[in-house]
């Protein structure tokens, strides 16, 4: 769907059941903020992870398998010998070199639940004890500490490597209140390569920055609302006849719930006095619709790599063989992440070229910057300042990590997709559009006030209204105004759900 609807069912206490095909970007976010609870595993994917694993080390013990009988990287051709179980250890111990502050919990959280499920794919042959012990550690609150810094887009091998070292007790976890770690396990050479070789981490900060920025492209556009009404602007940009001469799917769904927060009919009447207004208005289909759009797409591309067994080599259970391949590259998500950021930044451009119009006697009819009656009033001058400082942030978070490029490995990997880097800039866009959103925010409520204007009775405008006029302080002379947008941000979660 172009239209994401905040998933109202989550709720402490309830049970999401993984099973290595049918995860979604939704559940992810809602097992790591601890929302939901991870249930028991499908016990078909388990009894197929588990063939998988038994698979692997027949394979391992009669013949060469990257990572279980060789080394690995530029050591592929190093024989390790069937009897050195010490080798797994070894390649965990050289791998778990993330380097940076810790992770939050709720990223860590994210990549287990990511790498839990696609264990149950059955493509790893990794011991299924992993699957229980992490899923016991989603249950209990416990996360292993985990560095920022350690990929390239091509697995995510020093974040999981810290994960196996701490599931073999030489690694410190970080525990809730409550909470324990599990158990230590008896890890061997079979049961190293198959933890470390996936982009989990990537995906699962993926998927809640996916999940954070939904909810703010849904709050956008009540803000945009209440600054169209107190600019006294136009529907007629929204009307059903422009969107169905020009229908891509995320406009149509902009306009249409533009038309429905303010309870304006398909095809609105012209307005009295302006013929057109500026970009930030009449465009909002054309800009806010890419970035539904691209929401979407990055989602599918998530949920495919979330559900996939990506692991090299794959263990075939079917053909009882392993297959040597590249699907670890995560190209699919560092590109799908890249155009979803450039999306929602233009988005961010268009609030902010709002905020500039409620500072507009021209358009308001109010005094500049929204001032009072105090000779020079500043009003919320500064907010263009402050918004514009966020908007700089998320322009530069926004650049295309895919660009990047590393040769590694003794130039046998010679190519690198950076969605790792994609993802963690997703995540910090995030703080920067919550930003400009408020600034605008704080700025149409202020206009509003000023001009004794509500939206008509009992329309999702009028709420959002009301949601938002009765957390922000009214007062209208020159002040500081940290705390009004401190307030206004942590009323967009809120503004999503109207």
């Amino acid at each position: 769907m172009v239209s994401h609807i905040l998933d109202t069912g989550r709720r402490a206490g309830r049970r999401i059941t993984l099973d290595g095909t049918g995860l979604h970007t939704a559940d992810i976010a809602a097992l790591a903020e601890r929302t939901a609870r991870p249930a028991p595993p499908d016990p078909k994917a388990l009894a197929r992870a588990e063939e998988s694993w038994e698979t692997a080390r027949r394979l391992a013990a009669t013949g060469r398998v990257y990572g279980r009988s060789t080394g690995v990287g530029a050591n592929r051709t190093e024989d390790v010998g069937a009897a050195d179980a010490a080798h797994g250890l070894r390649l965990l111990r050289s791998h778990a070199g993330a380097i940076g502050d810790p992770l939050p919990a709720r990223e860590v959280r994210a990549m287990l639940v990511v790498r839990v499920n696609q264990l149950l794919a059955g493509g790893a042959g990794l011991n299924p004890a992993v699957i229980t012990a992490l899923l016991a550690a989603l249950e209990s609150g416990a996360h292993p500490v985990v560095n920022e810094h350690g990929a390239v887009g091509t697995g995510d091998l020093a974040a999981l490597a810290q994960t196996g070292l701490a599931l073999a007790g030489e690694h410190p976890w970080t525990c809730a209140p409550g909470a324990r770690a599990p158990d230590p396990l008896a890890l061997d050479n079979n049961d190293a390569l198959a933890l470390i070789s996936s982009n989990a981490l990537t995906l699962g900060q993926s998927a809640l920055a996916l999940d954070e920025l939904r909810r703010l492209l849904a709050a956008s556009l009540p803000v945009a609302a209440l600054s169209l009404l107190a600019v006294g602007g136009s529907h007629e940009p929204f009307a059903e006849p422009v969107m169905l001469a020009r229908p891509h799917r995320g406009s149509a769904a902009a306009a249409t719930r533009m038309r429905t927060l303010a309870g304006v009919p398909p095809r609105p009447a012209p307005p009295l006095g302006r013929i057109q207004d500026p970009y930030g208005f009449r465009c909002l289909p054309q800009i806010h619709g890419p970035a539904l759009d691209a929401a979407d797409t990055l989602d599918d591309v998530l949920t495919v790599e979330v559900n996939a067994a990506a692991e090299n080599p794959l263990i075939s259970i079917e053909d009882q063989a392993a297959y040597h391949h590249g699907n670890f590259y995560a190209a699919h998500a560092a590109l799908a992440l890249d155009t979803f950021r450039l999306a929602v930044l233009q988005t961010a451009r268009l609030s902010t070229a709002r905020l500039a119009a409620l500072s507009e006697p021209d358009f308001t009819r109010l005094r500049p910057f929204l001032g009072d009656a105090a000779p020079a009033s500043s009003g919320v001058m500064i907010l263009e300042y402050a918004a514009g400082a966020a908007l700089g942030e998320m322009r530069a978070v926004s650049h295309p990590a895919s660009l990047g490029h590393a040769v590694l490995s003794r130039g046998v990997e010679e190519q690198a997709s950076f969605a790792s880097l994609a993802a963690r800039q997703t995540l910090r866009a995030c703080t920067y559009y919550r930003q400009v959103l408020a600034c605008e925010l704080v700025a149409a409520v202020r206009a509003l006030r000023m001009r004794s204007l509500e939206p008509d009775p009992g329309l999702p405008l009028t709420d959002a209204y009301h949601l938002a006029a009765d957390a922000l302080d009214p007062r209208m002379e020159d002040r500081p105004l940290t705390a009004d947008v401190a307030v206004a941000m942590g009323l967009l979660d809120e503004l999503a759900r109207i």
